[in-house]
């Protein structure tokens, strides 16, 4: 992608973030890695819905300024991300509401409840809390970065990443919007997961349409657990994982009813 394409494409989803509540004020963060090996990225304490041309700031691959402009303090955070994945050429970090109440309430997104999330996205694993802007939370992600595309980051937010800007903006919106709909099906007594045959011809699927390639397969999750696929490499990331209650009453978080709702009334109010 041409830098002026970058730029474009950088302050039209930083808009739409703002716009769907995924930030607010000077919250998260935005790069892109450049042809050339730069990175551009939003600048440290700078509203998202007022982004403009003229405050992205540009660093290399070590984070050092190559512009007038100070990068987002945790740039950090995107770099480890290219760092780890080769395929990655664009980070976009937030704090969706919904998504955000599943990292603060120490929960995963990994049941594999809707099928589309199982093709495109995969399951998105809980990193144990860092303080931002430092060390704990690159080390924190870092065993969970090689075989996810996006990320909970304990009582902090979200974060997704893809080969372009619009994929890793794309899977931020998937993050968000499996969470809500997790959160709502509790309401109508707990989701069900697919079966692991279903989950099996889903990953069969995804792999031979290119969604995701067998490094997928690695995920912290229990979408492999009971099927017949094996990861190619042997390996498991480290993941905090556990789950929201379902309708059989497996599960460690509980909530009244009314607890519930008013739970959900307070997050559609900060989307409205």
């Amino acid at each position: 992608m041409d830098e002026q394409t970058a730029r474009r494409d950088l302050i039209r989803i930083c808009q739409l973030m703002y716009e769907r509540s995924y930030v607010v004020s000077s919250d998260g963060n935005v790069s892109v890695l450049l042809e050339d090996g730069r990175v551009l990225a939003t600048p440290t304490m700078t509203c998202k819905g007022r982004m403009t041309d003229d405050l992205l700031a540009i660093t290399d691959l070590e984070g050092s300024a190559l512009n007038g402009n100070r990068a987002s303090s945790e740039l950090a955070m995107h770099l480890l991300i290219y760092r780890e994945r080769p395929d990655v050429r664009a980070v976009c970090h937030a704090h969706p509401p919904h998504g955000t109440a599943f990292a603060v309430a120490g929960l995963p997104i990994d049941q594999p409840i809707l099928s589309e999330v199982i093709l495109t996205l995969g399951c998105v694993p809980l990193a144990e809390y860092g303080t931002p802007s430092t060390d704990e939370l690159t080390n924190a992600m870092r065993p969970l970065v090689k075989h996810h595309n996006a990320l909970l980051m304990a009582n902090h937010g979200a974060v997704a990443y893809g080969s372009d800007l619009w994929q890793a903006f794309d899977r931020l919106e998937t993050l968000e919007h499996t969470a809500k709909i997790a959160i709502l099906s509790r309401v109508l007594g707990g989701s069900r997961n697919l079966p692991p045959d279903a989950i099996e011809k889903l990953i069969n699927v995804r792999e031979a349409a290119g969604y995701l390639d067998e490094g997928a397969r690695c995920q912290a999750c229990g979408y492999l657990h009971e099927t017949s696929l094996a990861c190619p490499s042997g390996d498991r990331p480290v993941a905090r994982s556990s789950s929201y209650s379902s309708a059989n009453g497996a599960g460690k978080v509980s909530l009244t009813r009314e607890e519930l709702v008013e739970l959900l009334s307070q997050a559609t109010r900060l989307n409205d």
